[in-house]
């Protein structure tokens, strides 16, 4: 009797857990095959730009047609560290556009790096975020904010005036950050006050990612958990 009710308990674990993995592949708006494409077309884009050679055409899925926000990031392999991370928060250009831009952008115009070098390619490894729409985060106080963030789940985007910030999904999970400090570094990104996200005036704006990478450069990529070790956007 008992090893039935162990086997039956079994099955339905199984089943609670097989239809949390229906619930997620639900929520995702990219496929990994998506992901691996996107992460492949900016490995090349940065490889071409670098080695200062034309990057060919890519025939791509009419979703990379859609105009969608996008993050390269690049890191150091194996160390782990950041080398270039730019992107566009919001959709205003089509998919195949947003990488190939943010992938020239990556690895020459981020302004806390140098250009890469021919040299460091085979020890970089390349990132790509997929973003949805950013969505204002609407509250009657500033302090409804913190219950309004989902950490593991919600990138947020500060704006107050001329300044703007941005920090993605699995920035707070790598920093153990709860929601409230998520909020006061997604300030500091912006130049702002850590307790700039309390003042009236400034908007706070959350978006989700679909992240896939690299495992080592020019390695498989995968869809990556946002808990996972990685350098720091």
């Amino acid at each position: 009797m008992r090893q039935c009710r162990t086997c039956a308990f079994r099955r339905i674990v199984e089943k609670l857990l097989l239809l949390v993995f229906h619930l997620s592949a639900l929520n995702r708006m990219y496929s990994d095959e998506d992901g691996i494409l996107a992460v492949k077309i900016a490995r090349t884009v940065v490889e071409c730009h670098v080695n200062k050679a034309k990057a060919p055409e890519f025939s791509v899925p009419d979703i990379f047609k859609t105009n969608s926000g996008v993050f390269v990031t690049l890191t150091t392999h194996p160390g782990d560290e950041l080398r270039g991370c730019i992107g566009y928060p919001e959709p205003i250009m089509p998919l195949i556009d947003a990488i190939k831009d943010s992938a020239v952008s990556a690895c020459s115009r981020d302004p806390r790096f140098p250009p890469v070098k021919p040299s460091e390619l085979k020890h970089i490894k390349v990132e790509v975020s997929l973003l949805t729409p950013p969505e204002e985060i609407k509250v009657t106080k500033p302090k409804e904010c913190v219950s309004k963030v989902t950490v593991g789940e919600d990138g947020l985007i500060v704006q107050r005036s001329w300044a703007r910030g941005l920090l993605l999904p699995q920035v707070p999970i790598e920093w153990g950050w709860d929601a409230e400090e998520f909020l006061c570094q997604t300030c500091v990104k912006a130049g702002l006050m850590p307790d700039a996200w309390l003042q009236e005036g400034t908007r706070i704006f959350r978006f989700r990612a679909e992240v896939f990478s690299e495992s080592k450069p020019c390695g498989d990529v995968k869809r990556r958990k946002l808990g996972e070790e990685h350098g720091r956007c």
